[in-house]
Order: C-alpha cells, then sequence, then structure tokens
C-alpha cells in the first residue's frame, strides 16, 4: 500500500511561542507566592492540571467526558490513605495515586470507548457514579468524613513541605512536569494521530490506524494526570473527601475547559484560575456563586465559542493577518498508513 504524508504538525514558529510562553508564566508562578497566598495558588495549579488532562481528551481527541473526577477524586483516596495509614512519605502516596488512577483509567477507557458522542459521556458518568458510591461505602475512606489530618511528612525524607511556600514550589514542579508531558504529546506524531481521529475517524480507521488502541491509551494518559492532580490536591489541603469525586466536579472541570478554551494549549489554566478565584473570592456570595458560575458559562457559549484564550488567539491571528489556522483541521491532510 503506497504511504502517503504524515499529518502536518505545528509550524515551528508557534512551538517556539507556546514554549515562550510557557517560560513566561513559569518565571510568573516563580514570583507569585510573595504577592499571592501561596496554599491559593497550589490549589489553582492543582486544577489547572485537572483540566489540561481533561482538555486532552476533549480537546483533542474529541472524547468529552462526565466522569473524569472519578479518576482526580479516587486518586487523592489513594493518596491519603498510603500515607497517613500505611506511613509512606508523600510523593510515594503521590505515585500511588497516580498509577491506581491509571489502572481505574484503562478498565474505564476499555468498557467507555466502545461507544461514542452522547453514550461515550453517559457511560463515563455511569462509572463515575459507581466509583462516588464505593468512596461513599469503603472503610479505607472514611465514609462522608473522608481522610483528614493527611501528614506532610519529609518528601524522599529530605523536604520538609510542612512549610507552604517549600510546598508551593514542589507542586509548581508536578504540575510543570505534566503540563510539559502534555505538550509533548499533543506536538508529537502520537498526537497528530489522535487529531486525525477527532476530526474524521472513519478516515484514519481507513488508512489502517487502531483507532481503539489510540483512544485508549490517550484516555489513559488523561485519567493518570487527572490522579496526579488529585493526589497532589490532598497533599497540599491534608484532606481526601467525597468532594472530589461526585459528578459536579466533573462539571466543573468541563466548565473550566470551556471557559478557558478548548482544544488550546494555556485555555484550561487560564480557566481554572478563573473558576477557582471566582469560588475563591465570591464565596460570601453562597449558593449564588454557582448561579454566577452557570451564567459565566452560557455566556461564554453564546458569545466566546473559542473561550477566553481562543478568543485571544483568534484576534491575533487577525491583526498579524494570517489566514485562518488549519491545525485542527488535520482531517483534511493525508497520514501515513499504520504498518
Amino acid at each position: 500500500m503506497p504511504s502517503a504524508p504524515v499529518p502536518s504538525a505545528p509550524m515551528p514558529g508557534s512551538r517556539n511561542r507556546s514554549l515562550q510562553a510557557f517560560a513566561a508564566l513559569l518565571l510568573l508562578l516563580l514570583a507569585a507566592p510573595l504577592a499571592i497566598y501561596p496554599v491559593f495558588l497550589m490549589n489553582v495549579l492543582c486544577f489547572a492540571l485537572f483540566a489540561c488532562a481533561f482538555n486532552l481528551l476533549v480537546g483533542y481527541v474529541g472524547l468529552l467526558s462526565f466522569g473524569h473526577a472519578m479518576f482526580f477524586g479516587f486518586a487523592a483516596y489513594v493518596c491519603g490513605h498510603v500515607v497517613k495509614q500505611w506511613g509512606w512519605e508523600p510523593f510515594a502516596g503521590i505515585l500511588a495515586g497516580t498509577a491506581v488512577a491509571a489502572a481505574l483509567g484503562f478498565v474505564a477507557g476499555a468498557l467507555a470507548i466502545r461507544r461514542q458522542g452522547i453514550y461515550f459521556a453517559m457511560v463515563t458518568l455511569a462509572l463515575s457514579q459507581m466509583v462516588f458510591f464505593f468512596c461513599l461505602q469503603a472503610k479505607f475512606t472514611g465514609g462522608e468524613d473522608g481522610i483528614q489530618a493527611i501528614p506532610r511528612r519529609p518528601l524522599l525524607g529530605l523536604i520538609d513541605i510542612r512549610d507552604d511556600f517549600v510546598l508551593y514550589y514542589v507542586v509548581l514542579l508536578i504540575f510543570s512536569a505534566g503540563f510539559l508531558t502534555i505538550y509533548r504529546t499533543i506536538h508529537s506524531p502520537f498526537g497528530q494521530v489522535l487529531k486525525a481521529i477527532r476530526e474524521n475517524e472513519a478516515r484514519a480507521t481507513s488508512l489502517g490506524y487502531a483507532v481503539d488502541r489510540f483512544k485508549l491509551i490517550a484516555f489513559v494518559l488523561s485519567a493518570a494526570l487527572a490522579g496526579l492532580a488529585g493526589a497532589t490536591k490532598a497533599i497540599v489541603f491534608q484532606l481526601a473527601s467525597l468532594t472530589d469525586v461526585t459528578w459536579q466536579m466533573s462539571g466543573e472541570v468541563v466548565l473550566m475547559t470551556l471557559v478557558g478554551g478548548m482544544g488550546t494549549v494555556f485555555g484550561p489554566i487560564v480557566g481554572a484560575a478563573f473558576i477557582v478565584a471566582m469560588q475563591n473570592y465570591l464565596s460570601g456570595f453562597g449558593e449564588w456563586v454557582l448561579v454566577i458560575q452557570g451564567a459565566i458559562f452560557v455566556a461564554t457559549v453564546l458569545l466566546f465559542r473559542r473561550g477566553i484564550v481562543g478568543e485571544l488567539l483568534a484576534l491575533a491571528s487577525r491583526a498579524r493577518g494570517d489566514a485562518p489556522s488549519q491545525g485542527a483541521d488535520i482531517a483534511a491532510e493525508e497520514v501515513k498508513p499504520a504498518e
């Protein structure tokens, strides 16, 4: 069978701009604790990584999951349990939570990817509710009380993370590692195939790609990174609770991704920062915060279809006089058949 060109990768200039933007963001985050409460910043970073992991699945594969909280929340429980009850140090606990989330992602993904569209979303929601009720009934999770007072033992036996400032830089390192993993994935040949599947799954299948295998790998990677975010959050707040595994948490990460800009590299980070800041600074309004969130969601869907970052990128592109971006139209490109 004759081979054809591989999907067109993003232009080097685009990659360089993204890396420069990340370097600038990193410098800003390094200095941020001097002006902003570090616990708030750590909360933002955990949710930003969670949203980036979710965006990898929905923005670059086209799979909308309504159950991603099961990986985020269950990893927090696993991390909290092994650190508090088994005496593991925090880094080992975070790795344990991430590994369990990846394993859970493999099982859930193997079941869910057999369906498409709304059926895929409903399967993930059903599986998430099963995990929620398991966490509610299991003894090791503490039921409605959750796992409280998770100890912050020295990280790797060397780094005292009882100091919020020290822990902040550890969380920033974890976030950066997760973000760069996602960035490398979406700019790799594997990522280009994922975009091809998103744009035209039937065509990708006809070209010889094992579509279900690619989707499952992406699902497991997304679940693992969501688990990494959840386990890290458990160490930050020394708490793992049912709040992190409810369907509302799955809805929040969808909101973060859409507000920031689905399918953009930095959109989930901006969306997570926006939603977490709103919840923190508008907490005095009580339940009205949910009403405000809903209004913002509706406004975003109606007025800013690309999200905050997506609209800014579109404006910048028009200002430069560029043609409309074709980076997402992978279906219009020929791809190399699988051997």
